[in-house]
């Protein structure tokens, strides 16, 4: 039993998404990378790149523990391996932000505004939006690697805690981000964020 359950605190509340076909939540802990790490195995075995298993396990590695570092509990990403999958190399992943000691959400709204253009999704002040883009390595390849963020406020939190959903691309930096490609990876996100739904809390027993 933890302290929240000790003093009656009600856990934050579950969330639901409406996802694209074959796509998933995944949570992130040993169990989800020794089942990716296998399936991942199977598939470069079978077209008889083992190669190609040992650098992406490599990757897939690097990135669980760079989720963990930052708090991210779980991710929606293609899993469904089947014909109407949209398999796009693209992830959404979900953490918990806080607000600075002394501060509330509205203090980093503002900030957000301010200084990456933020924005409310489709015009819903409960839900706000930025993106940011970065250049990256990926082997010998360069990707611009694009982060759409979106942060809504835990219900019965006090505008104190927030939770943030990043959508994770990629583009060649030949690519232009107003691509017509680039453009609809962003509104398949907003789109899924849109959706989003709270699920009461249960409390422990």
């Amino acid at each position: 039993m933890t302290l929240r359950d000790e003093i009656g605190v009600l856990p934050d509340p579950e969330f639901d998404l409406e996802l694209p076909t074959g796509w998933a939540r995944q949570e992130v802990d040993d169990r989800t990378l020794g089942t990716l790490l296998s399936g991942l195995r199977r598939r470069c075995l079978q077209n008889h790149q083992p190669e190609l298993f040992a650098e992406l396990k490599t990757y897939a590695q690097q990135a669980f523990a760079d989720m963990g570092r930052t708090g991210v509990f779980a991710y929606f990403a293609p899993t469904d391996p089947g014909e109407g999958t949209l398999a796009i190399p693209a992830s959404l992943n979900a953490s918990i932000r806080r607000a600075e000691p002394g501060t509330t959400l509205d203090d980093l709204a503002r900030v957000l505004i301010r200084e990456h253009a933020a924005t409310p999704l489709f015009g819903d002040p409960r839900t706000l939006r930025f993106e940011t883009e970065r250049t990256v390595r990926m082997g010998t390849n360069t990707i611009a690697s694009h982060a759409v963020t979106y942060l809504t406020p835990v219900p019965n939190s006090n505008r104190r805690r927030a939770l943030s959903l990043v959508a994770g691309f990629g583009r060649l930096p030949e690519t232009s981000p107003e691509d017509e490609g680039v453009q609809a990876i962003r509104a398949l996100f907003d789109a899924c964020v849109s959706t989003l739904r709270w699920r009461a809390p249960v409390q422990a027993t």
